[in-house]
């Protein structure tokens, strides 16, 4: 299963609407990659809003997601992150102090456009 990235301008839009496994993590990974490089995008949110629940690995990509896309010179921005997930991601030591993050998705653009100071 691919996670769908969509093109809005100069961001890249991902709502991830069911669970994922570690196959279908890393495959997004390197999705996302090749969209940021072959776009030329500024800009990412990942709208986690429908994810209750993940585990140490799927953390570890998505915490690993965000810096290589910051790498690549697109800012990320999350939004949605359900209580569990929050909990889950400290309690693995994924820090991610600063990356923005925003309740919704409408809520994430803004911000991430604030961040790119557009």
């Amino acid at each position: 299963m691919r996670i769908p990235i969509l093109k809005l301008h100069d961001y890249l839009l991902i709502s991830i609407q069911t669970e994922i496994d570690d196959n279908t993590a890393i495959q997004f990974q390197e999705d996302l990659l090749d969209k940021i490089h072959t776009t030329g995008s500024t800009g990412v949110v990942i709208d986690l809003t429908s994810v209750e629940i993940i585990d140490s690995f799927i953390a570890k990509v998505l915490g690993d997601v965000v810096s290589m896309s910051d790498l690549m010179g697109a800012k990320v921005v999350l939004t949605g992150i359900q209580p569990a997930v929050a909990v889950t991601l400290i309690d693995l030591g994924v820090h991610l102090k600063n990356v923005p993050t925003a309740l919704d998705l409408e809520q994430g653009l803004l911000k991430l456009h604030r961040e790119l100071g557009e």
